[in-house]
């Protein structure tokens, strides 16, 4: 059982170096997972050096979503996310809000933002694929930009290795067995998102940023962000801090489906892209959204109830969890998004 205590008011976000995780040694492996489970109760963020994935690979991917979000829109919308069972594809600008997800009196503006998701690929006949769950297959994938679907699909590969050998540590970090969540990542729920925030319009709301404040929904999330920045955190007391582009780092953060299996020890904390004021470039990062299988049940895990700390969460399914979400971001972009 692990003690309960309230999360300290965070004023920056830590660096982990994974080096030890690689370790035959599981010492060295658990004093990584250590840091990782001090992040995890207070900021819910943390960036990641000695990753081991190749510079090259990282660099490749942002290289062709540029290259990507150049193509005309008429080119663009062709694989328009409406068009996948699976809701994979493109999501252009005004598709979704992200602020204010739990409240529809007062809607934010739409988010100045515009994306591609591809999901795990499938064959068309895979059962998961057959019944359109999103995240399963139904990729669309652009006519005109030779290699993206190769270079997006091994990117894809590299970082869920990532996300993998993340998982065991935060399984350490819990007192569990270190393969403890593999049981349900056998056929994950994952997302690629490659994300695009134009310079803000002079025209925009004076509350329309990049992304509204939220809090991801899934397990993990591993984002790759170029040098241009405006990615800020939640903390503890209500203050944001900026999450500022470190070179050859992944930022990791949780999502609440994670907080909700933590039973609340481990924060799944609201974060915002800010794109308005002076800023007037182009951002691109790339999120990776990693959760457990849709019928894994979640449920408050063994190390994190106690007597005095009963579980806080209903059980449900990961998929359940997933389509509400879904529900409430998107339910309200289609009333927010302009004609």
């Amino acid at each position: 059982m692990i003690i309960y205590t309230p999360p300290k008011p965070a004023d920056q976000i830590p660096v982990i170096d994974l080096a030890g995780s690689f370790s035959p040694d599981v010492a060295e492996r658990r004093k990584v997972a250590w840091e990782i489970h001090k992040a995890c109760r207070e900021s819910g963020f943390f960036y990641v050096i000695n990753h081991r994935i190749p510079a090259e690979v990282i660099d490749d991917e942002f290289g062709i979503a540029k290259r990507f979000f150049e193509l005309p829109l008429s080119e663009k919308l062709k694989i328009h996310m409406k068009k996948s069972p699976s809701k994979v594809g493109y999501e252009p600008i005004g598709a979704q809000v992200l602020d204010n997800q739990d409240d529809g009196v007062d809607k934010a503006p739409y988010d100045l933002k515009e994306s591609f998701q591809c999901a795990m690929e499938l064959p068309d006949d895979h059962p998961l694929a057959r019944s359109g769950m999103r995240g399963f297959g139904h990729n669309q994938w652009p006519s005109g930009l030779p290699g993206f679907k190769e270079q997006t699909l091994s990117y894809q590969a590299a970082v869920r290795d990532l996300g993998d050998r993340v998982l065991r540590l935060m399984a350490l970090s819990l007192d569990l067995p270190e393969d403890y969540f593999e049981r349900v990542y056998d056929t994950p729920g994952l997302g690629l998102r490659l994300l695009h925030y134009p310079p803000q319009p002079e025209k925009a709301a004076a509350n329309q940023i990049g992304a509204g404040a939220h809090t991801d929904w899934g397990g993990i999330t591993l984002l790759a962000q170029d040098g241009v920045g405006g990615l800020e955190v939640r903390n503890a007391a209500g203050e944001w801090i900026a999450a500022k582009p470190i070179p050859g780092t992944f930022v990791i953060n949780l999502g609440d489906l994670m907080a909700r299996w933590t039973n609340g020890l481990y924060n799944s904390n609201a974060h915002r892209v800010m794109n308005n004021g002076v800023r007037r470039t182009d951002r691109y990062s790339i999120a990776f959204f990693y959760s457990p299988r849709p019928s894994a049940v979640i449920e408050a895990l063994p190390t994190c109830v106690a007597v005095d700390r009963p579980a806080q969460f209903e059980t449900c399914t990961a998929q359940e969890h997933m389509d509400e979400m879904f529900r409430r971001s998107y339910g309200y972009a289609v009333a927010a998004s302009p004609a």
